[in-house]
Formats: structure tokens, sequence, C-alpha cells
């Protein structure tokens, strides 16, 4: 098997790396999209998060990977087998990477139903798509500003149900569909529309590294890795190991993770006063902070959860706001979150006003 470089081993480019890690944690947040000039690792992070996740549990014949311990996920065909009392062999895989062609059409991508075997045998037939073999993987979109935008509404909205629905003459066939997606991008070449932007739950814009060290180690890396690929990753095999432990850790504890109140008014305080359309932000920002307090091994928010997701679901939700222009950072945000909180705290405690004394009589007179 071709040995990949190590996630750890990518030097700076640490937004990009968090995003992609909460995802990991929980694919429900909705994939991050990667917006950048060429060269500056963006498929190379993609590719090596697919290699550190942790093995999945699967129905060991099912086309799908359905997971065994979650039968309201199941596939049509692994329900029909259980209601007819079949017990469904469980096997251990590889989490898949699925690499999506920029001429992908949405056929390709979700499957299709033979609607003669339907009418003229009485067979359902399906001939699974793209989006089969990404269920439980890493679906990786290369350029996707030139995806046809239909086949991109397509795969968000499967990626926001976790389910593949596809229907044709009044048959239907459901299979799961939960993948981490991550998109790429080089803005240069054509941007996405503002509805597709939006609807990519995490954004991230990098730019190659400009101090002088760290450029110096992306050269001794590479040339290290081209050397011998396989030492090189032995080298860094403890690193990816722990980083594969904290992300099971966080998959087994983001249930756990619970919210408050507060948690909420921070978060809402947040995206009203910085003027963001539509509810998509609050939600997004609200399970990757629960991501970040998972990977953390901590089952409640903080302040700081809610800054460093805000920081990534912000972003590109802005128009012409100062996380844009100003680049406003998670410590900036936090001291945002605080005196907004703060805010909301005096205003919700009574006022002391001067109490104008009964009609008829006398104020007090002072001593």
């Amino acid at each position: 098997m071709r040995v990949v470089y190590p996630f750890t081993a990518i030097v700076g480019q640490e937004r990009m790396k968090r995003a992609l890690i909460l995802n990991a944690v929980n694919p429900r947040i909705g994939g991050v999209l990667i917006r950048g000039e060429r060269g500056t690792a963006k498929s190379t992070a993609a590719r090596a998060l697919a290699a550190l996740l942790p093995n999945v549990r699967v129905v060991e014949d099912c086309r799908f990977a359905c997971d065994p311990d979650h039968p309201d996920t199941w596939c049509t065909e692994c329900l029909e087998r259980a209601e007819k009392g079949e017990e469904l062999p469980i096997a251990v895989r590889r989490t898949p990477f699925v690499d999506l062609p920029v001429s992908a059409t949405e056929d390709r991508v979700v499957g299709t139903l033979d609607i003669e075997s339907a009418i003229q045998r009485g067979e359902r037939r399906f001939d699974a798509g793209i989006l089969a073999s990404a269920n439980r993987g890493l679906l990786y979109i290369d350029e996707v500003n030139l995806l046809d935008d239909h086949v991109v509404d397509v795969l968000l909205d499967s990626a926001a149900m976790g389910m593949n629905i596809v229907e044709r003459e009044g048959i239907s066939f459901t299979h799961p569909a939960r993948f981490i997606l991550v998109g790429t991008m080089n803005p240069e070449e054509g941007e996405l529309r503002p509805q597709l932007l939006d609807r990519f739950a995490l954004s991230v814009e990098i730019h190659g590294i400009r101090t002088t060290r760290e450029r110096v180690q992306i050269m001794e890396r590479n040339l290290a890795f081209e050397q011998d690929a396989e030492l090189f990753r032995q080298e860094w095999l403890v690193r990816e190991e722990e980083l594969s432990r904290r992300i099971d850790l966080g998959r087994s504890l983001i249930d756990d993770v619970k919210h408050t109140e507060r948690n909420l008014l921070a978060i809402a305080s947040l995206t009203t006063s910085l003027n963001v359309d539509g509810h998509r932000s609050d939600l997004v920002i609200l399970k990757a902070a629960r991501a970040q307090a998972a990977i953390e091994g901590r089952t409640f928010l903080t302040d700081m959860d809610i800054a460093l997701a805000a920081e990534l679901a912000l972003p590109h939700r802005m128009k012409g706001g100062p996380l844009q222009h100003n680049n406003m950072g998670v410590e900036e945000i936090n001291q945002q979150i605080e005196q907004l909180i703060g805010a909301q705290g005096e205003s919700t405690q009574p006022s002391e006003e001067k109490k104008e004394p009964p009609e008829g009589t006398e104020p007090p007179k002072k001593v």
C-alpha cells in the first residue's frame, strides 16, 4: 500500500488542520472548504487525515458499509435482511478515502435505479454511486469550484442529512451517506456561488508560509519523505497514533458533550453582533465547539471552544465583517464573547432607579 505523508508532519497551517480534525471527530458538522493558492498542502492534508482515521466496524457483506451498531442508519438491503431474521456479519475495515472527479455527473455520484428490471421482473436493482463508496469515510473534492453546481448541491444535501435517497418512478432506495466532506479550491480559478459557499460548514483560507525557518522545515521533511517514505512514516508514527487515539476518544465522547443556556447565548450574541445572515452558522458553531471539547476529553463547553469554532465557521459568511478584513483571531473572539455575555448579564439585572415618594408625602430629610 502506498505510504501517505503523515498528517502531523505538515508544517504550519494550524487552522486547516484543526478544521479537518473537528470534522473527523464529528462528520455531522458538515464538511470543510479549504481555499488557497497552489502548493499549500491542501490535498496532502486531506489524504493524510484519512490515513490516520480509526478503523470502523461494518456489516461485512454490505456494499454501503453500514454501521452494525446503529440500525437506524442501515441501508434498504440491510433492513430487509434484518426483518427476515438474518444475522448480519460484522467486520472491521480501514476508513475509505474517495476522490471525486471534477467531471462526475449526478448519476455517478448518487447512483441509479434500474427501472426496467423493476417493471419487467419486479426486481429492485440499485447501482451504487460515489456516495456509497464514501460512507463512513472521507470524500475529497479537488477544485470544487469547477464541479457542476447541481452536483455540489447533491453532495452537500447528503452530507447534511447523512443519507442518500434515490427515487425514480415511485421506486426508492436509501442508504447511509455519512462522510467527512473536504473541498479544496484555488480562488484564482473562480469562486463558488455564495449559496454553495454557505453550505460548507467550515471554511479556511490558507497561504504559503512566509517564515524562513518553517519553509526550510517543509523542504527537509519533503526530501526525507521522498528518499524513504516508510522510514519517514515510522519517525512520525507515535504522533500519528496519538492523534488517531484522540480522534477516536472524541468520537466516543461527542454525544455526551453538554451545552448550557449560557453557551447558546454566547453563540447567538456573537453571530447577532456580527450581522451574520441565517441560522446555519449558529448550529455549525455549536457542533464544532462540541467536537473541540470532545477531542480535549471534556463533556462541557467553554467560551474558548466557541471562539475556536467561530473562527472557522464565520469568515465565509461575513459581508465585509471584522473576521474577514481584520483576520480576528481566537483571543479577540473570546474577548468579544465575554463582553457580549457580560452586557447581556447587566441588561437582565434590575436597575436601581430613583423612586418618587408616594403622592401626598414629603421626601425624607437629610440629617
